[in-house]
């Protein structure tokens, strides 16, 4: 497979329908939003979404969901053990470990490592946080946005049944409340570096891989917090550059597109750049 040739930038249009897309675990999972009022994806959820779309392809990916794992591994260490085994933490870990996951090929990862106190006093050993083997990704996301302020319903629910009594009383902690964004319409944007794809081995098969699975980033993806539906992506942008450093800068590319609240979409002409557009699956 060959290595990235072309830069890469793409963008994302998505519809949100009664449903909660990324809740906040600090402010009771309300659906995270910025202080003018504008819903946010936070790039982590995207990518974790992207992952489950690859592991459900039958890609090897390092980061796994325990809902959705394919192996028995409790831990991110005990699959890299069992990968890389004595060479994990050597300096054949970054080439090892992007030729086994496409996740890591593909975002990056950060594998920690503990010090070695064996032999060694306390005091010798404190402050010492072991050593850590970075790899940078080619693949960046960036959050969604809304394109207007959303609106956030809230609802009283019960979210557990009493097991004790007659079941007549419900106890405090057995009420709760639900979320959602009642609609809006969201975009993110991402981008495909060949620089950094030299040092991972990212490919252009790679790419297409990713190509092909976000008009279906939703699928699969449902939950009480979002009902199958709820979750809409529109629109798909690809703009592929005739080069590795890119003809426009990402900023420019990105400036060219408008998005509507109601989903509809008017691009701007960009000089020897016109982006191949995939409709939502």
């Amino acid at each position: 497979m060959s290595i990235l040739q072309n830069k890469i930038d793409f963008a994302v249009v998505l519809r949100v329908t009664h449903a909660n897309p990324n809740g906040d675990p600090l402010n009771g999972n309300r659906p995270r939003a910025d202080y003018d009022g504008h819903g946010e994806i936070t790039d982590v959820c995207i990518k974790r979404k992207l992952r489950d779309r690859l592991l459900e392809s039958d890609q090897s990916i390092f980061v796994q969901s325990d809902d959705r794992k394919k192996d028995d591994f409790k831990s991110l260490k005990a699959r890299a053990d069992a990968a890389l085994g004595k060479k994990l933490g050597s300096s054949e870990t970054a080439k090892l470990a992007c030729e086994q996951w496409f996740d890591v090929r593909a975002f990056g990862q950060l594998f920690a490592f503990k010090a070695d106190k064996k032999g060694k006093k306390d005091a010798d050993t404190e402050g010492d946080s072991g050593v850590s083997i970075g790899i940078r990704g080619p693949v960046t996301v960036q959050s969604a946005f809304s394109v207007e302020p959303v609106d956030v319903s809230s609802t009283q629910i019960t979210k557990s049944v009493s097991g004790e009594g007659d079941g007549s009383k419900r106890g405090s902690d057995t009420m709760g409340m639900k979320h959602r964004v009642d609609k809006g319409v969201y975009v993110f944007f991402g981008s495909m570096n060949p620089q950094l794809a030299e040092r991972t081995g990212f490919s252009d098969a790679d790419a297409g891989a990713i190509k092909q699975l976000l008009p279906k980033l939703f699928e699969n993806d449902e939950s009480s917090a979002r009902p199958a539906g709820s979750m809409e992506v529109l629109k798909v942008l690809w703009w592929q550059h005739n080069c590795k450093s890119g003809q426009h800068s990402s900023a420019k590319v990105r400036r060219t597109l408008t998005v509507q609240p109601d989903g509809n979409i008017k691009l701007d002409p960009l000089n020897g750049l016109t982006p191949e557009i995939l409709d939502g699956f």
